[in-house]
């Protein structure tokens, strides 16, 4: 089914009015000429100190709700290349590099991963190599195997926990003290992190299921209920349905989210390993979160050597 930008305003728009009642606001600097009132003038600072550097108009300047936690509210985004490789990369031409050039390059990255690699079993390392040589390979088919080749990105499916968070899209945050909805630009996609009470998992899904709590001022949120279907990047790097992830969000600033993400899954790991980036607040005045509906953009990809899609003769 497609759904066009209109259902994914009006979803947005009825969840800001169920959480409105609850949500101190500061997700967004607010568009100029708004009737905001005029910032307050500040004291010069004193002979020989350094001015601090000012806030961008409209930006909010409580950090905590009402209850007390730090405000996680807004729109944000991660600034890596992990999405391509969680561990480090160079660039490297793309899969189609006769036709697509660079845009089809991956760009080099440091990388996420704390240490370096990640401690795959051997036999799991040669099924992330196999995962890679068969990143576009896509079946279409009743078979349960059918997930075992092509990324799970290339064919719009839901992308999974961690890697919905450092795909190059940004996503919202809903805080309130019972429960945090999380929406991705991607697909429309979204979770709710449970926080009072906690819930365990029906049935295993593409996002997870997560129960959140608080160590001091970091949102810790433990994640379990997965597939074993999503892949950790575009490099081949996976995991089974044993997969738990626990992330931790510890607020930096107004504009920061330190993000991190501890890993572990027995059958494909010999230990829990880590990953770590921050998260940018995305300030413009007019930021929002538009639709990315990629379900048309994979139809003839994956159905069209089935006959159900025409092409048509250059």
């Amino acid at each position: 089914m497609r759904i066009g930008w209109t259902g994914l305003s009006a979803f947005l728009a009825a969840m800001a009015i169920v959480w409105a009642a609850t949500i101190t606001s500061e997700g967004q600097a607010p568009a100029a000429g708004r009737g905001q009132a005029a910032a307050p003038q500040t004291a010069a600072p004193a002979a020989g100190r350094q001015a601090a550097a000012p806030r961008p108009a409209g930006a909010a300047q409580n950090a905590r709700t009402e209850d007390g936690r730090p405000n996680l509210n807004g729109i944000w985004q991660a600034v890596n290349t992990a999405n391509w490789d969680v561990e480090a990369h160079q660039a490297e031409a793309g899969p189609h590099n006769d036709i697509m050039g660079a845009w089809g390059a991956q760009p080099a990255g440091m990388g996420i991963v704390e240490g370096g690699a990640i401690p795959y079993k051997p036999e799991a390392l040669k099924k992330k190599q196999d995962n890679f040589k068969n990143r576009m390979l896509v079946k279409v088919t009743n078979d349960p195997h059918r997930f075992d080749t092509g990324d799970t990105e290339l064919q719009c499916f839901r992308p999974g926990v961690p890697r919905a968070n450092y795909m190059p899209f940004p996503f919202q945050i809903f805080q309130t003290p019972k429960e945090i909805l999380i929406v991705y630009e991607y697909k429309g996609a979204f979770r709710t992190v449970y926080m009072d009470p906690h819930r365990e998992a029906p049935n295993e899904s593409w996002l997870g299921w997560s129960n959140g709590s608080w160590d001091g001022d970091t949102l810790v949120v433990d994640v379990t209920g997965f597939t074993d279907h999503t892949w950790f990047d575009r490099a081949g790097n996976f995991h089974s349905a044993d997969l738990h992830v626990v992330e931790r969000y510890t607020l930096l600033s107004h504009y920061h989210i330190q993000y991190e993400a501890t890993i572990e899954d027995p059958k494909v790991f010999t230990r829990p390993w880590k990953i770590s980036f921050p998260l940018y607040r995305r300030v413009e005045p007019n930021v929002q979160l538009v639709e990315f509906n990629c379900v048309p953009f994979v139809e003839e990809l994956m159905y069209g050597p089935l006959g159900l899609f025409k092409r048509q003769s250059q």
